[in-house]
């Protein structure tokens, strides 16, 4: 078989194209790979040729230096492939289906997987539950911003397209569905989302973004997006959305000129642990912010779901408590008015179906939402500086050259 290529994390604020092996069914040791997993045999899993894989504002986490994450790690878990070889595990996934990879891998067989948690799976990484592909301290499984990468556990994670030149057509689309379309659907759902719903979702990069085109398919009566990026806020406006930027003062005020009301019924955090603060505050660092934000703003006996990103250890934070996942919480606040928060990772799985059936039938235009635009894997380094200075662009990375016109 051909060499692999693949997008590495060199140094704070620097990612580079590499050459790594090509993958196996063993595990292998490498940078971030638990030495507990080293030798892992993989009987279940598959290799695909990746069509396509994305970057993601949590990887951004990481290249900016703010996770524990090492050099050499490959990145990248938002995955969409082609099977191109099958472990002797395998029963149902067929070399040359054209599959969807949820970011969570799970392995089906322990309590988490079968009660449809599979952002916590307990078998797949031997630190904590859940596990993810190129990302720090979760499992240390090589990550898809490759030409090839190997999912386990395939008869179960993998999301196979019916018909492969529809799926084509929409790949841009559908390659939203390993991550951020999930992501953002289960903020909002787990928001409490509804027909009829007001919702303020802070943050409009591409999980934000989704989130909105989320709580328009849920039924929303009206979006509300929060940022201090305009270009970002241009984007929502884009597809129907209300904005507040944030920069100009708290959200309750400008919530209120929209609304009527200085509330919303639902909240979504989109941003996670880098927040800053709003108003005067918007140029310093400030990781609770967002939080204490959507407790002020959400109605009582609301919901907040929380898809932004927060982390155990963050060595770039401003202060020693935040270092540690440790921030300065209202939750006065939040007990006062009853409100009900769910954070983690989305369990993709749940979601990742529906989602697919939606835009294969023209319900939503996920990928006009979040402005995706296809790059080859060589201009991955230049992707990540451009959507680090806040451009309103996912970017999808097209190691093959197969994306085509889409």
């Amino acid at each position: 078989m051909s060499d692999n290529r693949a997008v590495a994390y060199a140094g704070a604020g620097k990612v580079e194209v590499i050459d790594i092996d090509f993958p196996s069914f063993t595990l292998q040791d490498g940078p971030g790979v638990n030495p507990a997993s080293v030798g892992r045999e993989c009987p279940h899993g598959v290799i695909l040729k990746v069509v396509s894989t994305n970057i993601c504002g949590s990887d951004q986490h990481m290249v900016r230096g703010r996770t524990t994450a090492p050099e050499g790690l490959v990145l990248g878990h938002e995955i969409t492939g082609e099977v191109v070889e099958v472990g002797p595990g395998v029963e149902f996934v067929k070399v040359g289906d054209l599959c969807s990879v949820p970011f969570n891998i799970a392995c089906g067989r322990c309590r988490n997987c079968k009660e449809r948690k599979t952002g916590i799976c307990l078998n797949v990484n031997p630190d904590r539950p859940g596990a993810a592909y190129g990302y720090v301290d979760m499992g240390g499984w090589v990550g898809g911003q490759a030409q090839y990468v190997m999912v386990p556990y395939a008869d179960w994670n993998l999301l196979k397209f019916p018909d492969r030149d529809q799926a084509m057509e929409k790949i841009l689309d559908l390659t939203m569905l390993s991550d951020i379309f999930p992501t953002g659907f289960h903020g909002c759902v787990t928001a409490g989302v509804g027909v009829g719903s007001t919702v303020y979702i802070a943050g409009a990069g591409p999980v934000g973004l989704a989130a909105a085109a989320s709580a328009q398919l849920l039924g929303a009566a009206v979006v509300i997006v929060g940022d201090l990026n305009e270009d970002r806020l241009a984007q929502a406006r884009s597809f129907g959305c209300e904005t507040v930027d944030v920069s100009k003062g708290d959200p309750a005020d400008q919530i209120e000129q929209l609304l009527g009301v200085p509330e919303v019924d639902c909240g979504v955090d989109a941003v996670g642990f880098e927040a800053r603060g709003h108003g005067d505050g918007s140029a310093t660092e400030a990781p609770a912010t967002v939080l204490n934000s959507l407790m002020d703003i959400t109605a009582a006996g609301g919901s907040l779901g929380i898809p932004g990103l927060y982390v155990t250890g963050d060595p770039g934070a401003s202060d020693e408590a935040a270092k540690k996942g440790s921030l300065s919480l209202s939750l006065g606040t939040g007990w006062a008015k009853s409100l009900a928060f769910t954070t983690g990772q989305c369990p993709t799985m749940k979601y990742h179906r529906g989602l697919m059936m939606a835009i294969l039938h023209d319900r939503v235009q996920i990928a006009k939402a979040v402005n995706a635009r296809a790059i080859g894997l060589e201009q991955a380094p230049q992707g990540y500086a451009d959507f680090d200075r806040g451009e309103a662009t996912k970017f999808v990375l097209d190691p093959h050259g197969l994306l085509g016109a889409a």
